[in-house]
């Protein structure tokens, strides 16, 4: 991908992402991806419906990418899930 507006999800409330998502097309983004792991996936898709439902009308979801990451800490390897949703305008 040629972009680099990417809204990394996490443990914040929605609102904060959402904010993130609607300032980077405000700013001329053609596409915002939202990226999240583990259990902030359904934060991810909180995110990706609000922007769409309540702020801008005129996005569709391009691309949706799931995958399974490995994982290293104190307690040894495990698998996350992980998850990108693209953003963009409706075609005209």
């Amino acid at each position: 991908m040629e972009n680099d507006d990417v809204v990394y999800v996490g443990s914040k409330p929605v609102m904060n992402y959402v904010l993130a998502v609607v300032t980077q097309f405000n700013s001329g983004a053609e596409t915002v991806t939202i990226k999240a792991r583990g259990r902030a996936i359904s934060r991810a898709v909180d995110v990706a419906e609000v922007v769409r439902n309540r702020f801008l009308n005129n996005l569709e979801v391009k691309d949706i990418l799931i995958s399974t990451e490995k994982v290293t800490s104190e307690r040894g390897e495990s698998n996350v899930s992980s998850m990108e949703i693209t953003l963009g305008n409706k075609p005209e």
